[in-house]
């Protein structure tokens, strides 16, 4: 069996955080239009419900985005800087609009903040895959 170090747990963590993420958002959009069948105000409180989630997800994404930039010290002039600083303002781009999407009051809002957030979510992800190689 190959052994099990930081370097595992780090990535498992940041991985699974990713899963939780940009897979609950792809979920919670799926299940959208079945949601408003059953009640016109069930995606606003299953959405509030997949925030407890998604919001300590998206702490440790960051906090294990840090370790990895800690423990692997990118060189920031190579391509893989360049990529890594294009993520990081991906994902900047990710939790602002997640929260603006949290706050908005129109259906206009709600729409273009959630499509941002999903968009930039998974834009993170390839960059992600990218950087792992």
């Amino acid at each position: 069996m190959l052994p099990i170090g930081w370097p595992t747990i780090r990535l498992f963590l940041h991985v699974l955080a990713a899963t939780v993420w940009v897979g609950g958002q792809l979920t919670l959009a799926g299940l959208v239009p079945g949601l408003r069948a059953i009640a016109p105000d069930a995606p606003k409180t299953v959405a509030r419900r997949f925030n407890t989630i998604a919001w300590p997800a998206f702490s440790v994404l960051v906090l294990t985005g840090v370790w990895n930039i800690l423990a692997l010290e990118p060189n920031w002039s190579s391509e893989y800087g360049t990529t890594l600083i294009v993520k990081l303002a991906v994902v900047l781009v990710s939790g602002v609009t997640a929260f603006l999407h949290t706050r908005a009051k129109s259906k206009a809002g709600l729409a273009v903040f959630g499509a941002l957030t999903g968009i930039s979510a998974l834009a993170a992800l390839f960059l992600g895959v990218m950087l792992h190689g």
